[in-house]
């Protein structure tokens, strides 16, 4: 099998990236193969697929070194790395102001995001989770082809690492925005407005009360409420 035929793995469970297979097929002529639960992400698998590349567009569990050793594995993580080693990059970025970022693909490595970098595109950070999560969906398409072009070197992250904490799920609780504050209020809701994510919400009178698509107005926030009965509600989605 010459190289040009080995085929690419993604890994992702996110529906951003759906469509994202196809694409590649599409664009660089080669078997593109999608895996999406941890328990699909066998070596045994991988073994007879033989792939070129592995690439990360979304992933949050742990990626065997079994596997990232033996096959070149590129995750794309939303921050410019070194700052924002770590979980939930888009909704620490948010929080802490940014309203723009950097989309950095590098190599996955034992030590969390500090892999070397093959390459980075900058990313604003306006709009739902959702929306910024579909405009880096076309980021990581255009990286992945170049990576696959032009088969890159991979580079050392430079300076001192800023390390993100993954967010727990009761951070969703719009009583931990700052009192009176509609500003972060607005931050809080939007940064968690996709499908997966543990949406804003408030309790009250067992009742859980969960928000999403705000926007702001003269006369406050307006968003898409669902009342839940506390008692009924589901588990807490993954966390981002």
């Amino acid at each position: 099998m010459s190289l040009s035929q080995h085929p690419l793995v993604l890994l992702s469970n996110r529906p951003w990236n759906a469509a994202l297979p196809e694409r590649l097929r599409a664009s660089l002529r080669r078997p593109v193969h999608t895996i999406g639960h941890p328990d699909e992400l066998r070596l045994e698998e991988l073994l007879s697929l033989d792939p070129e590349w592995i690439f990360v567009p979304h992933w949050s569990h742990l990626i065997p070194k079994e596997i990232w050793s033996r096959w070149p594995t590129v995750i794309f993580h939303m921050t410019d790395l070194p700052y924002g080693r770590g979980g939930s990059p888009l909704q620490n970025l948010i929080q802490r102001g940014h309203s723009s970022t950097m989309l950095t693909a590098l190599r996955c490595t034992a030590e969390f995001d500090a892999g070397p970098i093959y390459g980075k595109e900058p990313l604003g950070l306006l709009g739902t989770a959702e929306e910024i999560l579909i405009r880096a969906d076309d980021l990581i398409e255009a990286m992945i082809e170049r990576i696959v072009l032009n088969r890159p070197d991979p580079q050392p992250q430079q300076g001192d690492p800023v390390l993100f904490s993954r967010r727990k799920p009761e951070q969703s609780n719009l009583c931990h925005s700052p009192a009176g504050d509609l500003s972060a209020c607005y931050d809080q809701i939007r940064m968690l407005d996709a499908d997966g994510y543990p949406h804003a919400f408030l309790e009250v009178n067992g009742l859980r009360l969960e928000f999403r698509r705000v926007n702001r107005r003269s006369d406050g926030l307006h968003a898409d409420v669902v009342i839940k009965s506390i008692s009924s509600s589901s588990s807490d989605p993954l966390q981002p």
